[in-house]
């Protein structure tokens, strides 16, 4: 995955992003982090084809991308689940409208929906669920169309912290078994610190790649809280906020 020259602005005249370029390694983690309004989730959204770069290309596999495509999923902030259908159901919306006959999209959906921990809630309804559940289907979904990318907006924003920490440590031991480049959006330095192999900062706005930050923490021989002890990872916080506290005025 590769950004050249990405710049968005709005109708209204306002500048989100201007020249950002990055190349975004295979079967990575990587991190967008940036003050409050740098245009993180639009960045993001640019890449998953949901809204129009105004300069610059994406490219996949080194093919120009400029809509949706198969090779890229998205976990939504808000869940972005149907509600009126069953968690079995959400889990397989995204191959049913890639057209999988429905035994075979009922039995990836299953297994997916296993792998997240939430075998015995097939026939719940969202609302049913707490909100941890309700991302646990989300990641179930885009892990369910088997995409090369995932791309996930601040997917833990609106859990409390001790489900918050418990899905970090779910997301990372998921990712040792599946090989997907992953993009995150985060506002918090913890949480890309704990999950990243690297942090992509952005500048206030417009957003442009400011740093680039490898935390190097050797997370597959450290449990979750010697990772949060090892001195890597307090390195990479303690660098990530001293670039950061530049934009706070």
């Amino acid at each position: 995955m590769e950004l050249t020259g990405i710049g968005k602005t709005y109708a209204t005249g306002v500048e989100a992003l201007r020249d950002v370029t990055h190349a975004f390694p295979a079967g990575k983690l990587s991190t967008l982090l940036g003050p409050s309004g740098c245009g993180k989730t639009t960045l993001l959204k640019i890449i998953g084809g949901l809204i129009p770069a105004t300069a610059g290309e994406v490219r996949v596999k080194g093919k120009r991308v400029d809509g949706p495509g198969a090779e890229r999923a998205f976990v939504f902030q808000d869940f972005a689940l149907l509600p009126w259908a069953t968690v079995l159901r959400n889990v397989a919306f995204g191959l049913e409208l890639r057209g999988v006959p429905g035994e075979e999209r009922l039995e990836i959906a299953r297994k997916f929906i296993g792998e997240v921990g939430l075998a015995g809630f097939e026939a719940s309804y969202p609302h049913q669920l707490s909100g941890g559940m309700r991302q646990r289907v989300g990641l179930a979904r885009a892990l369910a169309v088997d995409a090369d990318i995932i791309l996930m907006d601040e997917p833990f924003s609106s859990v409390d912290e001790q489900t918050r920490r418990k899905f970090q440590e779910d997301l990372l031991d998921l990712l040792r078994h599946r090989r997907k480049t992953v993009i995150f959006v985060t506002h918090s330095i913890e949480e890309a610190a704990y999950l990243s192999d690297q942090i992509v900062l952005l500048s206030a706005r417009p957003g442009t790649v400011s740093q680039i930050i490898q935390p190097n923490v050797n997370r597959g021989s450290k449990s979750p809280d010697e990772i949060r002890r090892d001195k890597n990872y307090l390195d990479a916080v303690d660098d990530i906020w001293h670039v950061l506290k530049r934009y706070l005025g």
